[in-house]
């Protein structure tokens, strides 16, 4: 069975020296540094093995952590309804799902950290069952942004009808029937853990040729449109009528997306608001501070942060360190460990200066891939351990963040918004949160309420223009 996954080109220098391009296309050509180009990683083609009892994972509890509830047992199971053609069904709420609360006067607010996967499907790798456990493991539930063509068989491609392309065209290919039934497997499995499904929308076009930066907004309602229904008819699509249904109703469940390269956000938001989308996660160079919205959604960036040992930041996705090391997806073998710990030591630097400073989410997108023998994936499943059990942390998805987010008294958000990246409060939180607002301090100020020193050891709080000038590679 063919594979999906396109080894990328070589990036332009520009690409090196500003740090920004997220990641491949998935087809030849060099990166767009300016735009931050992005990639979904292509997994979702291999033959997995057996497969799992599809059980959620009753019981995970958050007890003690600020801003939640203790997350419920999983409910007893409920009559399904199937939607369509059989492909989904209504099995009742989402089991597994934190319960919110608004801050009270002088909490601290909970360090969130959310981890998202670009393309999501299982292949031979078998990277998303893998990263599903860990998640299980480590009471982290996270977000799978599926590619919809993953659903859509090959020799059915002429299904989908692309804006500005032809009919039938992907720049990341289609699935066969054994990789379909691997990634609904996964999908079922991950939403009874409690994760998110949100979408990558379909063929992954980059560039000004046609590329998702250049689609009106009744394009990207196309897109949507089509992400949706691949999604809502597997069944009539590949001809697995024998399979068990997706769980949910994707119509209801699907609140949010990420874009290929990310690019086009601009004509994507309003697309996205009038298909019932609460946030998006199509910005690039983003800083960690508290979120905000556009038109009504909720912009989660992804983010500059920290390149250990070098000059500059870079954004808070897998590709982008590759981009700023190797350039291939497979450099030179002797420098894969450094390049591994250096990712690893960037996220844990960008957690540490929100977690001691302003608390403000932090976002982390990945690709189920092995690039560089798989040192990024050994970086985000270190990442996962060390910090989801943490005191405050809660390992979140998207749509939990924006749950969490929409609970929340809309001045005391404006009033996070004040703090810079790395800034605690300098009279601590209890004073900063208690009801009479008072000034921000300066960055790097001491954090209260146990949070420690501002911006962590090794980290910058620069600006992300100063990512423009590395060293020479």
């Amino acid at each position: 069975m063919h594979s999906l996954r396109k080894a990328p080109a070589l990036l332009a220098a520009a690409a090196l020296a500003l740090g920004a391009a997220a990641c491949s296309s998935g087809h030849t050509g060099a990166g767009h540094a300016g735009t931050g180009h992005a990639d979904t990683g292509h997994a979702g083609t291999g033959h997995a093995g057996a497969g799992r009892a599809e059980s959620g994972n009753a019981g995970r509890q958050a007890a003690g952590r600020p801003g939640a509830a203790a997350r419920p047992q999983q409910a007893a199971p409920q009559a399904v309804r199937l939607i369509g053609d059989g492909s989904t069904a209504d099995t009742g709420p989402q089991p597994n799902q934190p319960v919110f609360h608004r801050l009270a006067p002088g909490e601290q607010p909970p360090q969130f950290v959310v981890f998202s996967w670009d393309g999501a499907g299982e292949d031979s790798q078998k990277l998303f069952s893998h990263f599903r456990e860990v998640g299980e493991r480590y009471n982290a539930t996270m977000t799978y942004f599926l590619s919809g063509v993953y659903m859509l068989p090959g020799d059915r491609k002429e299904t989908y009808a692309p804006p500005e392309h032809s009919r039938g065209a992907s720049d990341i290919g289609f699935n066969d029937r054994a990789g379909i039934t691997d990634t609904l497997r996964e999908l079922r499995l991950a939403w009874q853990d409690g994760s998110e499904i949100g979408t990558h929308f379909n063929g992954h076009f980059c560039g000004p040729n046609g590329g998702v930066g250049t689609w009106s907004s009744s394009e990207w309602t196309s897109e949507i449109q089509q992400a949706e229904g691949f999604v809502k008819n597997w069944k009539t699509n590949s001809g697995l009528t024998s399979l068990a249904p997706l769980p949910f109703d994707y119509g209801k469940e699907l609140v949010g997306g990420r874009a290929p390269c990310l690019e086009g956000q601009h004509n994507l938001i309003p697309a996205a608001k009038a298909a019932g989308f609460r946030y998006d996660a199509s910005s690039v160079g983003g800083r960690q501070v508290w979120p905000s919205k556009i038109d009504g959604v909720w912009d989660f960036p992804l983010q500059d942060i920290p390149v250990p040992g070098r000059a500059f930041e870079t954004l808070s996705m897998d590709y982008n360190f590759l981009a700023n090391q190797s350039v291939t997806t497979q450099g030179d073998p002797a420098k894969r460990a450094a390049w591994g710990k250096q990712m690893h030591d960037g996220l844990a630097a960008a957690f540490d200066r929100a977690y001691r400073g302003n608390r403000a989410p932090l976002f982390v997108g990945d690709h189920f891939e092995s690039w560089n023998g798989g040192v990024y994936m050994k970086a985000v499943e270190d990442t996962i351990k060390e910090v989801c059990g943490r005191p405050g942390v809660r390992c979140v998805s998207f749509k939990q963040l924006a749950d969490w987010m929409d609970v929340q008294d809309p001045k005391v958000l404006e009033h996070l918004r004040t703090l810079d990246v790395g800034q605690a409060p300098k009279a601590g939180w209890t004073t900063f949160l208690g009801g009479t607002p008072t000034a921000a301090g300066a960055p790097g100020a001491g954090a209260g309420s146990g949070a420690g020193a501002g911006v962590g050891a090794g980290t910058s709080a620069a600006a992300p223009a100063d990512r423009i000038s590395p060293e020479t590679r």
